[in-house]
């Protein structure tokens, strides 16, 4: 059986993706994962380690609010490290130029912002193609939809505003239009890889139902913002992105009640298979996709992965074109709101003997899971796996990591409970 013509934009199917967020938090306490995994001191054995692994794509960040701390004046020596640490272990790495964080001197809820992203965008793709020899692959604006909530409606962290979603939302779509034009100037063939995350909202009882509504559609408005579907003076159109990427974790399901939020969780009649979602995003979008983060704490990542990978296998027999899966992130990390070691990648974060130590069976499940696209790709049968979800339900429920991670789910959400509208939860 010939192999099947496959949608394919980075050398290998896996990429890893390193936390990269640089957001302000209310306390005013910027953050900076990148420097505090040490991925920045770190970036040669993070990129060889990929390497060893067969994952030769990746995501990364430029750290905007390093790299212009005065205003039209770019230090790339934040970003170069890491450049070419990748090109020596061959790996392809689409860039976020703006991933939460932004420089003191400019304020998305500003006029002006928008022009900034554009600048930055000209400029540092011009760096990349020289240092990488190829048009650069990127992403402008990281997660517009839940930047919109979490900055614009409940001022978890930049620019610190309430019941103000919608205006976000709507300023970060110019500003990714905008940079998306000025990349592609300045260096023909950039590939614009635009990253939200895919949902399902419930409503827990019949009052809930137009609330809930309101919530789940609100995750496509970014993407007809790109598209020129919504906010055309903006100046998107149908080139307004190139890759889809859909974030996908195991609280994207949830039921709402009021103004308050529980997780579906899998076994639940009501929660939907990772492939129905993934469906319902090519039919409203019919852009190629990857997923761009997915991932858990704890001893519940190996049965995460196999889930995952036979629900996106699924989704590529229905005829959806996904380009890939990102391990995100890749690298263990401490936690935004409190420095919590959060145990959620193929590494750990610390170093031993000039090496991060590997979650094992993560890796066992990873080089089984290459292996079965891999067969895939070549056009062999490759059976489904339905015990995936059952499997991976019971790993979550006997796992003390998981449950730590919904208390910490359920602490933010309380901690926003009085600002909520209904603009934009988790999308």
């Amino acid at each position: 059986m010939p192999a099947p013509d496959r949608f394919r934009p980075f050398p290998t199917f896996f990429l890893g993706g390193f936390e990269c967020s640089t957001h302000r938090r209310p306390d005013g306490k910027r953050l900076d994962l990148i420097a505090s995994t040490r991925h920045d001191t770190m970036a040669e054995e993070d990129y060889a380690a990929l390497a060893r692994h067969g994952i030769r794509g990746a995501r990364d960040g430029a750290r905007w609010h390093l790299i212009e701390r005065i205003p039209g004046q770019y230090d790339w020596s934040p970003v170069l490290p890491l450049i070419r640490a990748a090109k020596k272990a061959g790996v392809r790495v689409a860039w976020d130029l703006c991933h939460y964080g932004h420089p003191a001197h400019v304020n998305p809820m500003e006029d002006g912002f928008a022009e900034a992203v554009a600048r930055y965008a000209d400029a540092f793709v011009r760096l990349l193609a020289e240092e990488e020899g190829q048009p650069p692959a990127i992403c402008p604006v990281n997660e517009m939809s839940f930047w919109s909530w979490a900055g614009g409606e409940v001022a978890y962290f930049n620019p610190g505003v309430r019941h103000r979603g919608g205006e976000l939302k709507g300023r970060l779509v110019q500003a990714s239009v905008a940079a998306m034009r000025a990349a592609r100037a300045a260096v023909p063939g950039t590939t614009i890889l635009s990253v939200d995350p895919i949902i399902n909202v419930l409503p827990k009882h019949p009052e809930d139902t137009d609330s809930a509504r309101a919530y789940h559609d609100s995750q496509w408005h970014a993407w007809h913002g790109l598209l020129g579907q919504a906010w055309p003076e903006f100046g998107g159109g149908p080139d307004g992105f190139d890759v889809m990427g859909v974030n996908y974790y195991w609280n994207n399901q949830w039921e709402r009640e009021g103004d308050a939020g529980k997780t579906v969780l899998m076994g639940d009649p009501r929660h939907r298979p990772l492939r129905e979602l993934l469906h319902d995003a090519w039919n409203r979008f019919h852009k190629p996709m990857i997923l761009a983060e997915t991932s858990i704490e704890g001893t519940p990542r190996a049965p995460w992965l196999r889930y995952v990978g036979d629900e996106i296998r699924a989704a590529m027999r229905m005829g959806i074109p996904i380009g890939g899966i990102c391990l995100y992130p890749v690298l263990s990390h401490l936690g935004w709101d409190n420095d919590r070691y959060c145990p959620n990648g193929l590494f750990e974060m610390d170093i031993i003997n000039g090496r991060r130590p590997v979650d094992a069976p993560l890796a066992r499940e990873l080089a089984r899971q290459i292996a079965l696209f891999d067969a895939f790709d070549r056009g062999e049968p490759v059976l489904e796996e339905p015990d995936a979800g059952p499997a991976f339900a019971e790993a979550w429920h006997r796992s003390e990591a998981a449950r730590l991670s919904a208390g910490a789910e359920a602490e933010r959400l309380e901690a926003a409970e009085p600002a909520r509208d209904t603009v934009n939860e988790r999308a």
